[in-house]
């Protein structure tokens, strides 16, 4: 009976190896397998040309900066000028107001004078015997025009 738990332990033994060897193969088989199926199709960036893409983007940034700043001096000229137009525009309004209300009154003194001159003229007329003139002068006796 010695011979067989010997015989079974090689056995046994060489199983073992032989899996273990299996199972190596089985790696590296599969190692190489994911290398071909992962190659680069393009190879990766050198770094002169990560550096040269980076020069290129800091003063294409900088470009954008300056520009940026300009628009923003722009931004700041309008609104000056839409302020300064805004206050024109309410101190018109105001003068507007202002010459609107002296219309107002200028229209109703003159009213009123020409009311007081129709009513100093049928007055002057009633009173008067109207005159004749022989010389072909004007007939209003002032010599203030309608």
């Amino acid at each position: 009976m010695t011979a067989k738990p010997r015989i079974r332990r090689t056995l046994l033994s060489l199983g073992v190896v032989l899996t273990l060897v299996a199972a190596g193969a089985t790696v590296r088989a599969a190692s190489l397998w994911a290398a071909n199926a992962a190659a680069l199709a393009n190879p990766p960036a050198s770094a002169t040309s990560i550096e040269a893409a980076l020069s290129a983007e800091q003063a294409r940034s900088a470009a954008l900066q300056a520009q940026l700043d300009q628009l923003t001096g722009a931004s700041r000229e309008l609104n000056d000028a839409f302020a300064a137009a805004n206050d024109r525009l309410t101190t018109d309004q105001t003068t507007a107001a202002d010459l609107r209300a002296s219309l107002d009154a200028a229209k109703a003194k003159l009213a009123n004078l020409e009311a007081q001159l129709k009513a100093s003229r049928v007055s002057s007329a009633g009173s008067t015997t109207p005159r004749t003139s022989t010389s072909g002068g004007s007939d209003d006796a002032g010599g203030v025009d309608d």
